[in-house]
C-alpha cells in the first residue's frame, strides 16, 4: 500500500481517536489499540491493553475537559509494520473541589500500526517526551 494513503487512514483514527479523548469516551478511544498493544508511557511504565483501559479511565474521570492536537514528525513502514513519531500538545482542565486547574501536556510519542484484518491498530505506544506545564 502507498505510504500516502496509509497516512490518510492513519489521520482519519487519529481524527475520531481524538474526538473520543476529548470527549471522554473510553470505547471509541481504546478501539484503535490492537489487543496485542504494549504501551510505554513516560515513566517508562508498560501496560497491556486491560491496564491500559483502566488507566484511561481513571484519567478521564479526574478531568473535566480535555483538548488535544498533533502533527506527524515523520513516519517510516517496514515489514508491514508504518511507525510514525508525533508530536501532541493537550490542555487538560482537572476536576477540583471549587475550581478546575488547567494543565498543558506537550508529549512526543512514536506510534506503530499494523493492518490486522483491513483495519490499522496500534501494536505499538510509547511516550518518548513529556512535558507538564
Amino acid at each position: 500500500m502507498e505510504t500516502d494513503l496509509i497516512i490518510k487512514e492513519i489521520d482519519a483514527i487519529h481524527k475520531k481517536a481524538d474526538f473520543a479523548f476529548e470527549n471522554k469516551n473510553i470505547s471509541d478511544y481504546i478501539i484503535q489499540f490492537d489487543d496485542s498493544i504494549t504501551y510505554k508511557n513516560a515513566e517508562a511504565l508498560t501496560f497491556d491493553k486491560k491496564e491500559l483501559i483502566n488507566q484511561t479511565e481513571k484519567y478521564f474521570r479526574k478531568t473535566k475537559s480535555i483538548s488535544t492536537t498533533y502533527y506527524r514528525i515523520k513516519s517510516s513502514i517496514e515489514n508491514e509494520v508504518f511507525t510514525e513519531k508525533i508530536a501532541r500538545k493537550s490542555i487538560i482542565y482537572l476536576k477540583g473541589i471549587l475550581f478546575s486547574k488547567k494543565q498543558t501536556i506537550q508529549t512526543e510519542e512514536v506510534l506503530k500500526w499494523k493492518n490486522i484484518n483491513g483495519e490499522w491498530k496500534v501494536v505499538g505506544f510509547e511516550i518518548t517526551l513529556e512535558e507538564k506545564y
